[in-house]
């Protein structure tokens, strides 16, 4: 097969929860486990450190990769969904995988994986794990799909497992609670495995607690002995860095003092970047000596390490016009934060969702003063119909206009927003956002869809 129809043929003949919802999700990891005895066991031939949480595990993912790069080392990346090419969800040193290596292991593969009618992201976990175990990868970072106790990643034995914060998304295969969420995001602690837990709180910490208690795992919580204290400096409309320092009386006193730079703005990144460093002060004794240099020039090229978008990314100017993957209520609030900083006059907000989300009560979060709505709809099968969300967000008081196509609502948008004075945000699901990048890509490549 070619790669497109090799493309064609995962897309279309394998289960994708992210296009079809929960007729693909499958909470089962024995056909993993088969994939994996079928494959030779890769998940066993490298190192790999296990992120999984509701929100922040791409970006501490990403940073993780960035530091430990910086430090020298050979590092797979494996993150999902992607935006726009199914390669950006397996990396080596921020290189996507090649065209050629997908062909050839559904090639290989393909019979197997009908006689069990794996599911894309059980194949995708294959392909990547035989991938970073032939090209002999120093350390994997993994994130988890989804949950964590049955997601297909969860096959690997790490070096230490992060667990990033507990919210309510994907409640439907989760659990209701907190608690029961927590539940099955602490499936991913091994045993004598270290853990770190970035953001607790009184119903999922005794979760954790007890679950490292059974495995014997030690126990370490970021928001206990780290804080992210951001450097603040005049509101400026087009802000396109984090400045902070690392308050712990678990770094010296140059660490203390230095000021670190990311080019992740969104302010709930300090959270995220507490999580880092909670990881990174274990990583030496896990064998990854690593400098402070090292862990500031990760922090500061993350995006250009490893290829990291959709976290308060700036697409255009004049309008500024950001993208934000900002899809479940933690998220919207974090974002929502960041927005109360911005001196914008006027706020024109592009929106749209997936059908299995409450975004009904999202949108009630969202502003409602000094905004302007433009719903639009992501283009794969789970979407929300923009019809429906039009007719629902009039139901609520938030009228705007509808758009199938997310490029229409952005230069919408954009024509309707002063250059200089206001902003607009385009937000909701990841796939359109992923749509908004293909928008801007087609924009810039001289083309014309939207």
């Amino acid at each position: 097969m070619t790669y497109q129809e090799t493309l064609d043929y995962m897309f279309n003949s394998l289960p994708m929860y992210h296009r079809v919802g929960q007729a693909a999700y499958k909470a089962d990891i024995t056909n993993t486990e088969k994939l994996m005895d079928h494959l030779g066991h890769p998940e066993r031939g490298f190192r790999s450190l296990h992120v999984a949480g509701t929100n922040g595990k791409g970006s501490v993912s990403h940073m993780l990769c960035s530091v430990l790069m910086q430090a020298g080392y050979k590092v797979g990346l494996y993150t999902s969904p992607h935006l726009i090419d199914f390669r950006e969800r397996i990396r080596i040193n921020g290189e996507m995988i090649a065209r050629e290596a997908v062909v050839d292991f559904v090639d290989r593969n393909k019979e197997f994986m009908q006689s069990l009618e794996l599911s894309f992201f059980e194949m995708t976990v294959g392909l990547a794990f035989d991938y970073f175990a032939s090209e002999k990868v120093d350390v994997a970072v993994v994130e988890v799909g989804m949950g964590g106790r049955l997601d297909s990643t969860n096959v690997v034995t790490p070096d230490l497992s992060i667990i990033t914060n507990i919210g309510f998304d994907h409640t439907q295969f989760l659990g209701d609670t907190l608690a029961k969420i927590a539940g099955e995001k602490a499936g991913i602690i091994k045993k004598g495995v270290p853990v770190v837990i970035g953001e607790t709180h009184a119903e999922t910490r005794p979760v954790f607690e007890a679950k490292a208690k059974e495995m014997e795992a030690p126990i370490l919580f970021a928001d206990d002995n780290y804080t992210i204290v951001e450097e603040k400096r005049p509101a400026v409309l087009d802000s396109t860095e984090l400045r902070f320092k690392v308050k712990s009386d678990r770094v010296d006193e140059a660490t203390g003092q230095r000021v670190f730079v990311s080019p992740l703005t969104g302010s709930y990144q300090l959270h995220n970047i507490a999580t880092l460093f909670q990881a990174l002060e274990l990583l030496p004794s896990l064998g990854y000596p690593i400098t402070m240099d090292q862990v500031a020039n990760g922090i500061a090229r993350v995006v250009e390490d490893t290829g990291l978008h959709g976290r308060w990314e700036k697409m255009d100017m004049h309008p500024l016009t950001i993208c934000e993957t900002a899809h479940n209520g933690d998220g919207v609030e974090a974002m929502l934060h960041k927005l109360k900083g911005m001196p914008y006059s006027h706020l024109h907000l592009v929106y749209g969702c997936v059908n299995d989300k409450d975004f009904r009560k999202i949108l009630q979060m969202m502003p409602h003063e000094r905004t302007t709505y433009y719903y639009s709809q992501p283009s794969v099968p789970r979407r929300l119909p923009v019809e429906q969300l039009v007719e629902a967000a009039s139901g609520i008081g938030m009228e705007g206009n509808g758009y199938a196509a997310v490029g229409d609502a952005i230069e919408a948008a954009r024509a309707a927003a002063d250059p200089e004075r206001d902003m607009v945000l385009v937000t909701g699901s990841i796939f359109l956002v992923a749509d908004a990048y293909e928008y801007y890509k087609n924009k810039r490549a001289g083309k014309t869809t939207k």
